[in-house]
């Protein structure tokens, strides 16, 4: 690949130069990391705009700029650096004069005990909706709703917004001492909202010339994915009643005029559709006929059952559900000529498609070890992908021509990155897929010590994407395995519900296969296997360590082994209830999954564990359990809590700080020399 430097300046070698030698991933790299995202068109067609975030040292904390780039080709332009600001998801006006998008700019918070009258804009520094010229220049703040802004779409017109933001008591509160939280909800509380009291997400119209908000909708529904009709007579969304609902999956799709009225519910079936936590809602067709949505299955499968595309006639409510085949889809959209467009996840890829609605035909825009994680359309046909490989975060890229547009994270170009070989194996009577990251020096003559790492989930897989984690394990001389067990996506719903109400089983069966199938190629060595994960993959870990006598070190990162311990702790009450059950009920089932902590006497590896304190997926009360049973036991065992993060670490000092613990936590035990921490 060709190296650039965003800003058009060239990176030219002086004759008779010689090239530096690539080093090494190195942990600063983490500030290096460009994620680039959020990708939309003008109206003609003609540039891109989109965000790229990068992680700010000084402010320890991430920082998201927009950019935009000619589809044509050329050197993409930064059209705002905020100092402590970020700016997301934007978007064109209808008239291409625009861009509009969200950002946190604001005055800073003031202190809890400051004077009234310095506390009465603390709103502004919520998220809120801005515009600004579209070749650059100053922002004009659009919206002050109280609590901010977490989605929107524009009208057809540019005239008028979308907004979802959040009502209730305490939205917007500034009280020097917050009220007490009251709570009547069976789910009453998730991952970075904490509690859930009387607060909903409702939608508002919002005036772009004056900024003026008028409230749509109302009630003990939350709204989400709102989309405005190409001919601006309806607005559709993604909705979900509270009470007695809470205690189902069961999302709708909803259509509603813009100026107000009863909503009119478009999906029929009992399960989720377009399931907030899919990444996308309802996409209208170009002549505002049909709605286009991902439609789950049965509750009782939550995660495990493929999501699949549901096609609506706005009109009539007849529904179609085009190109069922045994996958996950998603972000389904339309294309300008009234054809579907969509991601389906595949066996360790995930690919854009083009799909005919009548007849369900698929046929792939991209192929190979790709991963896509998002595109645009543009009106005039015009198709960018945002994609990855293994060796290369995701970029932009034309579909046509495969032409890279961007080049954000061209300094991987300096960095020497050793192969990655994709394996397949048997486990009992089934086939396994994964692959192996070798350090960039690898010699074929030598064994080395084997970093499993288990994934998240259980309904997710490792696919071909850069992963920085990865590679510095691969920089510090190991050899990583990556295995897709059963339970993983990306083969289909009997794969994935494999382990349904059976966790810690065959998906412990087929690490362990994988771990002997990388010994008996002779890349790993036999006496120095360690294995780690984050969320489910934690929980994982806390199974192999029960299970495993070969493992030498092992990471817990947001794991639990106790399963009784999380009911009523963590978010997932609902998902316990359908697929294990009650636990005064089913009590042998709930026993069963908690042997790594019922059963901590054959532990011996040690192991670390990790947990961030706010976490309301996996609270750490699942870490402090497991590391208290080993420190009882005498297992040499270690916990760190990270202040204030939800489940998903987010602040650059503490990625860094996991992976040099982690680093030092396996050469420790792994390679007998010890790291600095």
């Amino acid at each position: 690949m060709m190296r650039s430097i965003i800003g058009g300046l060239a990176l030219l070698a002086l004759p008779g130069a010689l090239a530096a030698e690539p080093g090494p991933v190195v942990l600063e790299d983490f500030h290096r990391l460009a994620d680039v995202a959020a990708p939309a068109f003008s109206p003609d067609g003609n540039r891109i705009v989109y965000s790229v975030t990068l992680a700010d040292a000084k402010q320890d904390a991430t920082k998201s700029d927009l950019w935009t780039v000619a589809w044509k080709g050329g050197a993409p332009v930064r059209i705002t650096d905020t100092a402590e600001a970020s700016e997301t998801r934007p978007r064109y006006s209808a008239d291409g004069a625009w861009i509009v998008f969200l950002s946190d700019a604001g005055p800073k918070k003031p202190a809890a005990d400051a004077d009234p009258d310095d506390r009465k804009d603390a709103a502004d520094e919520d998220t809120q909706l801005w515009r600004m010229p579209a070749e650059g220049g100053a922002a004009r703040k659009i919206t002050a709703l109280p609590g901010g802004i977490s989605d929107y779409a524009l009208s057809p017109d540019g005239r008028r917004a979308v907004v979802v933001a959040e009502v209730g008591r305490a939205v917007g509160s500034t009280a020097k001492t917050p009220p007490p939280i009251e709570t009547e909800r069976f789910f009453f509380k998730q991952d970075g909202r904490g509690y859930l009291d009387d607060r909903t997400t409702q939608l508002f119209i919002i005036d772009l010339k004056t900024g003026t908000a008028r409230q749509l909708t109302s009630g003990a529904r939350d709204h989400w994915h709102p989309a405005w009709s190409p001919d601006g007579r309806l607005i559709a969304y993604v909705g979900k009643d509270q009470d007695d609902a809470d205690r189902t999956l069961n999302t709708e799709v909803f259509v509603v005029p813009p100026e107000g009225g009863e909503p009119r519910r478009i999906s029929v079936s009992a399960g989720a559709d377009s399931d907030p936590d899919w990444g996308s809602g309802p996409a209208w067709s170009p002549d505002s006929r049909r709605l286009v949505w991902l439609e789950g299955g049965e509750d009782k499968w939550i995660y495990y059952a493929p999501h699949q595309l549901a096609v609506a006639d706005v009109a009539t409510g007849a529904i179609t559900r085009p190109a069922r085949i045994d996958r996950w889809f998603y972000q389904p959209r339309w294309t300008p000529d009234g054809r579907l467009i969509a991601l389906i996840e595949q066996d360790r890829d995930t690919w854009l498609a083009r799909i005919d609605p009548k007849s369900g035909a698929i046929a792939y825009l991209t192929r190979g070890k790709r991963f896509g994680y998002d595109y645009a359309v543009a009106p005039n046909g015009h198709i960018a992908v945002l994609d990855a490989d293994d060796r290369m975060p995701a970029e932009l890229h034309a579909i046509g021509d495969g032409r890279a547009l961007t080049h954000h994270n061209g300094w991987l170009a300096d960095r020497a990155l050793g192969d990655v070989r994709d394996i397949a194996f048997k486990s009992d009577d089934a086939e396994i897929h994964g692959f192996l990251t070798l350090p960039p020096d690898y010699d074929p003559a030598k064994r080395y010590p084997l970093i499993a790492d288990l994934h998240g989930g259980p309904v997710y897989q490792h696919s071909h994407e850069f992963d920085l984690d990865a590679r510095l394990y691969a920089a510090a001389g190991y050899v990583v395995l990556k295995v897709n067990p059963r339970g993983s996506s990306g083969r289909g719903f009997d794969f994935a519900r494999a382990i349904y109400a059976d966790w810690g089983n065959l998906d412990v069966r087929d690490i362990s296969a994988g771990i002997s199938h990388a010994i008996s190629l002779g890349i790993a060595d036999p006496a120095r296997i360690g294995v780690g994960g984050w969320s489910y993959g934690g929980i994982l870990t806390d199974y192999m360590i029960a299970s495993d006598t070969r493992i030498r070190a092992a990471i817990s990162g947001a794991g639990v082994a106790n399963a009784l311990s999380l009911f009523g702790v963590d978010m997932y009450a609902r998902e316990y209830m359908l697929e294990l059950g009650a636990p005064w009920e089913r009590f042998e089932t709930w026993r069963k999954l908690a042997y790594p902590f019922l059963q901590a006497g054959r532990i011996s590896a040690p192991t670390l564990f990790q947990c961030a304190d706010a976490d309301d997926n996996v609270p750490c009360v699942g870490a402090e359990q497991m590391y208290q049973a080993l420190k009882t036991r005498g297992v040499p065992t270690k916990l760190i809590v990270y202040p204030g993060e939800n489940h998903g670490l987010s602040v650059p000092s503490y990625l860094i700080h996991r992976m040099r613990i982690n680093i030092a936590w396996y050469d420790r035990w792994l390679q007998g020399t010890p790291r600095a921490e």
